[in-house]
């Protein structure tokens, strides 16, 4: 059998090294794939993908890829090395979720790599552990499962025990084991067309002769989804004349919620890097003002430089950390304000998949009382009848129904405001009985998102 070959093992050597990086750091994902960009440049298109491909499918089946290892290993879990863990995750993955990957590839890179970034020893027990599993593979997956329906759903779908009690608690079992699937899945590349340079139509016929498939989403009269892109999106000519923007479509859409209009005074106050903020410009026709603010000023910084790449010049920046807001912005009577609050993020598992194992569920609370604070901040700028909308890209009942109510149980000068149907068109249906907005990713195909419309009386 041939020994793998440099080429063979350097996508993987890339994915072990970022899954290393993850396991010994706070760091997430997003942040990581950054920090290990310049690392990508040397590689092919086609590694390039699959380094992409193992990271991001050892990170979405981490659970159920360690119930295998547990299964076949001949010593404790925890005496296995987290390096160690995490090349036998990689070869797991590639065996049981990658069929363009012989079987017997995976397991000869695994060996070479344990081999040479490990050592001698470890590389007999990857290859004793691997070559066991696929003497011994199961035929059913459900034959290595606890009998327990929560608990086998836990790990055959690769979330915390914790979340998914919640979830079947609150959805039922069926509706949870959908939910956990979309999350699973890789969903495409979805963004917002910038309107202030070309039409949706005409940059869908530009994407159309880089990409395998591109098509419209359904609730964001601005969006674009595509599938197979021929390079890094950043590469794309259309990204680098700004003709649009990286965001899903449940993103999209709560800034309509906010419904800016041209001329009017508004608060981005958690901005970011800015993509709410440059849809908020686009649907102001580039017109009127933006104070983005936020208290982290590399962030700051690159909101700058995105809004000079879409070429939009209504947006001014603010630092302000809306723990301890010591002054008001500018000019401290706004039209309109949005707050899309930072949070656990449970809501955005399908495009970062580390977050349902960095999120604990005693720290929703703590999220809670943040997003209150910064609620409390920000109403003192609305204006008489002006509008509050208020965001969290999470499902959790701590951080979304709850912080409204208390909200607006200490603010009664707010009041919930169901928009029309006449303005929200055929985003309606995504809007419950309580007039919240609360996208999900196994009925929607979009982020799992909440926003509510607080009106000032």
């Amino acid at each position: 059998m041939p020994e793998p070959t440099g080429d063979d093992i350097a996508a993987r050597k890339l994915a072990l090294d970022i899954l290393n990086h993850l396991a010994r750091s706070d760091d997430m994902l997003d942040t990581v794939m950054e920090r290990f960009a310049g690392d990508q440049a040397d590689l092919s298109a086609e590694d390039r993908r699959l380094a992409n491909a193992i990271v991001f499918g050892v990170m979405r089946r981490r659970r159920l890829l360690d119930q295998l290892i547990k299964q076949h290993a001949a010593l404790p879990p925890a005496r296995i090395s987290p390096e160690i863990r995490n090349i036998l995750r990689i070869a797991l993955f590639q065996i049981f979720y990658l069929d363009r990957v012989p079987d017997f590839a995976s397991v000869n890179t695994a060996v070479e790599m344990a081999k040479r970034f490990v050592s001698l020893k470890s590389s007999r027990f990857v290859n004793g552990l691997l070559r066991n599993t696929l003497r011994n593979r199961p035929a059913d997956i459900q034959s290595i499962l606890p009998a327990d329906p929560v608990s086998a759903l836990a790990i055959s779908q690769s979330f915390p025990d914790w979340l998914v009690h919640r979830w079947a608690n609150r959805y039922g079992l069926e509706r949870t084991r959908r939910l956990c699937a979309a999350m699973n899945e890789i969903p495409p590349v979805t963004v917002r067309v910038n309107t202030l340079k070309i039409s949706r139509d005409e940059l869908r016929n530009t994407l159309s002769g880089m990409c395998e498939r591109v098509f419209e989403t359904e609730y964001a009269p601005a969006g674009l989804s595509f599938i197979g892109p021929a390079a890094p999106i950043d590469h794309l000519p259309p990204f680098q004349e700004g003709f649009f923007t990286v965001q899903d479509e449940a993103a999209q859409v709560v800034t309509h919620l906010l419904g800016p209009k041209p001329n009017e005074n508004i608060l981005d106050a958690c901005a970011g890097l800015g993509g709410k903020t440059g849809h908020i410009a686009q649907l102001m026709g580039d017109t009127g003002r933006i104070l983005a603010i936020d208290k982290d000023i590399e962030k700051l910084e690159r909101l700058t430089d995105e809004m000079a790449r879409l070429e939009i010049r209504n947006v001014s920046v603010c630092r302000m950390d809306l723990n301890k807001p010591d002054r008001p912005p500018q000019d401290s009577r706004f039209d309109r304000v949005l707050l899309d609050a930072p949070c656990s993020g449970l809501g955005v598992i399908r495009r970062n998949p580390d977050i349902k194992w960095a999120a604990r569920k005693k720290e929703l609370k703590r999220f809670a009382d943040r997003q209150l604070r910064y609620l409390d901040a920000v109403s003192q700028w609305v204006a008489p009848s002006g509008v509050l909308v208020y965001a969290v890209c999470s499902m959790e009942p701590e951080e979304t129904d709850r912080v409204v109510e208390i909200f607006l149980e200490k603010h009664p000068q707010f009041e919930l405001q169901a928009p029309d149907q006449g303005e929200l068109g055929n985003i309606q249906p995504i809007f419950d009985g309580s007039g919240f907005f609360r996208s999900l990713p196994h009925i929607h195909d979009m982020d799992g998102f909440f926003a509510a419309r607080l009106k000032r009386r």
